[in-house]
């Protein structure tokens, strides 16, 4: 059976092309609500192998085909012998998927993918309108940096393995960005430098242009004292360290970005509109968040433009509360928590990598910048927007007592149930564009639900 979809990309077809070469490919294009996780990427379209992970142990391998392989009009990949023919449903017995590059005019591409698979059509449509609108939406974000007179710099990024630093990673890689991955086991690799949290070596930052310091215990958890001491250590000391060795690298980076959090502004601030002026609310986090800030000062007195980006609640379903609250919806048993008049504060994950991504370029950008969608919603009005993506009743409130379980009491105030209106002033300013500003749009995208017109 074969399988056709295609888009037009508005980028030349040697750009489409090359973006698919680089690191970072298949974790674009690899649908968030898969039950997927990448174990290793193709060293190259030509002749390499990609390994996909699945449950149970599993694999899928991807090889590719030298045969077909015609840059940059086409390449070829196919179910390899040691991939998943042996899956109890013998469903996948063969696989074999054509990426085509057609130029339509110097600026726009037909890319089209072919299928021959026994997989029924209807269960790969989603796929692929999520993989072209990826594509589409990177390569349109690269292209408007390009024309601002960006050109791709080396990067050194701590936490990437992390849900926002793998992401963030294959982005910038993707889009031509030299990485550095900061990585505290033996580095392998001239991609790879060892970080000591402690005592960052002296050369860390020798040829870098721009740091991304995103490490940190998460946040998720009962706060308990071992767990809120985990949170503080993890993020004070180790940021005052490496923005200090940035500020002493004479050849080293003239950018420091540092992820924060809008736990800074408390937790229950009601319908009052916080922007990056707005005073912290008091609460663990807010004390927590301001040193984690102020622990970038060195930077900063030494003339790196330093940018803290207080980020709302990421919408990814490989992480955060939306992968947690996924399944719950699915089975018809999501609700409002208590009593739902509670803003909520969020932000799509690419959305969020954009914020990163013009953070590292923009000389306008400097301070606190909100990280977060331009329309919050209110706790129902979320539970009803998901209730309705997922083709689910979501008629059964959430108790008071369930996040208390799970987070204890004071977990539960400060994360589950926190009332925060936060508003992202210096992106607005800034003319900055969200690839998905409302809810139901972010929500169809990273659920696998998207409308064919979008």
């Amino acid at each position: 059976m074969g399988i056709e979809y295609s888009s037009i990309v508005d980028a030349s077809r040697d750009d489409v092309f090359d973006w698919h070469t680089r690191r970072g490919a298949i974790h674009r294009l690899l649908p968030p609500w898969q039950p997927m996780s990448v174990v290793s990427e193709a060293e190259s379209l030509a002749d390499g192998r990609a390994v996909l992970g699945l449950p149970g142990g599993l694999r899928w391998v991807a090889d590719h085909q030298r045969d077909a392989y015609d840059p940059p009009a086409r390449f070829v990949d196919a179910l390899g012998r040691d991939g998943v023919m042996s899956l109890p449903s013998g469903l996948v017995r063969s696989w074999r998927h054509e990426h085509r590059f057609e130029k339509v005019d110097d600026n726009r591409t037909r890319v089209t993918d072919r299928v021959d698979t026994p997989i029924p059509e209807r269960l790969l449509l989603q796929t692929f309108r999520y993989r072209h609108r990826q594509l589409a939406d990177d390569l349109a974000r690269h292209r408007w940096a390009r024309e601002q007179g960006v050109r791709p710099a080396t990067v050194a990024v701590s936490g990437t393995t992390g849900l926002v630093g793998t992401a963030l990673t294959a982005f910038l890689s993707t889009g031509g960005y030299r990485v550095i991955r900061l990585v505290r086991r033996p580095a392998q690799g001239d991609d790879e430098r060892r970080w000591d949290p402690e005592s960052p070596a002296p050369d860390l930052f020798e040829g870098v242009d721009a740091v991304v310091h995103l490490a940190g215990a998460s946040i998720a958890g009962r706060f308990t004292d071992s767990h809120k001491a985990a949170i503080r250590e993890s993020r004070i000391g180790p940021t005052r360290r490496l923005a200090e060795r940035a500020a002493g690298t004479a050849n080293g980076p003239a950018t420091f970005v540092c992820a924060s959090a809008i736990g800074l502004y408390g937790y229950n601030r009601g319908d009052e509109p916080l922007d990056e002026h707005s005073t912290g609310g008091g609460g663990f986090l807010t004390d927590v968040v301001t040193d984690w800030e102020a622990a970038t000062a060195p930077a900063a007195d030494a003339g790196l433009r330093v940018v803290n980006v207080r980020t709302g609640v990421v919408q990814t379903p490989r992480g955060g509360t939306l992968q947690l609250m996924r399944p719950l919806f699915a089975a018809g048993l999501g609700g409002r928590l208590g009593s739902g008049r509670q803003w909520l504060s969020w932000i799509d994950l690419d959305d969020l990598l954009d914020v990163y991504h013009r953070a590292l370029y923009d000389p306008a950008l400097s301070g606190p910048v909100n990280a977060v969608a331009p329309e919050p919603v209110r706790n129902e009005e979320y539970t009803r927007v998901l209730a309705d993506v997922l083709h689910r009743p979501a008629l059964v409130p959430v108790p008071g007592f369930g996040p208390k379980l799970l987070l204890g009491e004071q977990g539960a105030r400060e994360l589950a149930t926190a009332d925060q209106y936060v508003v992202p002033r210096r992106l607005l300013d800034a003319g900055h564009t969200f690839r998905r500003a409302s809810l139901e749009d972010c929500l169809r995208h990273q659920l696998g639900h998207l409308l064919a017109a979008s």
